[in-house]
C-alpha cells in the first residue's frame, strides 16, 4: 500500500505540465493563423486597388475612344503636374485643362471626361465607405506621330514589389519608393483615315 501512495505522490503536477505545453502549442499556432489573416487581408487590399485600377483604366479608354476627334485633348503629358487624381499632398483633385482642338462640343467632352477621370481616380464615385485606390493619379500620354495614346493608372501598393519599369512613369517619385508604385497601362491606336 507504501508503494501505491508513493507513486501517486511522485506524478502530481505532470497532468498540469502537460496541459501548459498544450497551452503554448495552441497559442503559436493561433499567433500564425493570425499572421496568415494579416497576409490575405493585405492581398485582398492589393487586388481590390488592381480591380480598380483596372476599371478606372477602362472607362477613360473607352471615354477617350467615344470622342476620337480630339485625342490630344486627353495628352496628360503637357500639365504640371502631368497626372490627374491626387495631388502629390494627397489633399485634393487635380482640374483637366483646357482644350482648344476640334469644335466647341468636342473640347467640352474632353474636359468633362477628364474631369470626371480626376475625381474617379480620388474616389468621388466611393458611396460604401470602400474608398479607392490609395493616391490613385492617371495620365494619358498622346503621340501624334503615331496617333496612339498610351493610358495609365498608377497608386500605392501596401509593401515593396518590383518597381514598374521606366517607360511607365505615371507616378513616378510619388509614392516614396518606386517599388510601392504600382501602375497598369493599355495603348489606343487611332486610325488615321485618308479620302481616297
Amino acid at each position: 500500500m507504501n508503494i501505491f501512495r508513493s507513486t501517486l505522490c511522485r506524478q502530481s503536477g505532470t497532468s498540469m505540465i502537460e496541459v501548459l505545453v498544450t497551452l503554448i502549442i495552441l497559442l503559436i499556432g493561433l499567433l500564425g493563423l493570425a499572421g496568415l489573416q494579416l497576409h490575405a487581408q493585405r492581398s485582398e487590399m492589393e487586388s481590390y486597388q488592381r480591380v480598380q485600377a483596372l476599371v478606372l483604366l477602362q472607362d477613360m479608354v473607352g471615354r477617350i475612344n467615344v470622342n476620337r476627334g480630339v485625342p490630344a485633348c486627353y495628352d496628360t503629358t503637357t500639365l504640371s503636374p502631368a497626372y490627374l487624381g491626387t495631388n502629390a499632398a494627397g489633399t485634393g483633385i487635380i482640374a483637366a485643362p483646357a482644350c482648344a482642338i476640334g469644335t466647341a462640343e468636342q473640347n467640352a467632352q474632353a474636359e468633362q471626361d477628364m474631369d470626371d477621370w480626376s475625381n474617379l481616380l480620388a474616389g468621388a464615385a466611393e458611396a460604401g465607405n470602400t474608398g479607392a485606390m490609395l493616391g490613385g493619379r492617371g495620365c494619358v500620354d498622346f503621340d501624334a506621330a503615331s496617333s496612339v495614346a498610351m493610358v495609365s493608372v498608377a497608386w500605392q501598393g501596401l509593401g515593396d514589389t518590383t518597381a514598374p519599369p521606366a517607360s511607365l512613369s505615371c507616378g513616378t517619385g510619388l509614392y516614396g519608393s518606386e517599388a510601392k508604385r504600382r501602375v497598369v497601362s493599355l495603348p489606343v491606336r487611332f486610325a488615321t483615315l485618308a479620302a481616297p
